[in-house]
This record gives structure tokens, C-alpha cells and sequence, in this order.
């Protein structure tokens, strides 16, 4: 099995303090960790439910 390859998003600056989240495409979902503490897991979502979760924030905005 290979590792997923996480990518941040392009709003966010190396060498910040900002908090950032980092994405993966996964088998069949998408996966979510934080940035500043990658070893300690990440949330995995149904495709459905990330882009959900992409339009609710975007709302926010």
C-alpha cells in the first residue's frame, strides 16, 4: 500500500505559523489532517460529504 499523497492548500505559506489543513485523495474518499501534526491521524470523508463540507465553508465566506 502507498502513502497518500497530502497536499495543502494553495492559500497557505511555508515557514508561517498559520494553521493549515492538508487533503488526500484516498480509496473511494478524501482524506483530512491538520498540517502541524500530521502523525496524529486524519478524518476520512464519503466524496459526498467533502464537497458538502467545501460548500458549507465556502457559505462562510
Amino acid at each position: 500500500m502507498t502513502s497518500p499523497a497530502w497536499r495543502k492548500s494553495s492559500y497557505s505559506t511555508e515557514g508561517t505559523s498559520a494553521q493549515c489543513v492538508e487533503v488526500a485523495a484516498l480509496s473511494n474518499a478524501v482524506g483530512l489532517r491538520d498540517s502541524r501534526q500530521p502523525d496524529s491521524g486524519h478524518l476520512t470523508l464519503a466524496p459526498e460529504q467533502f464537497a458538502a463540507l467545501v460548500r458549507q465553508i465556502k457559505n462562510l465566506v
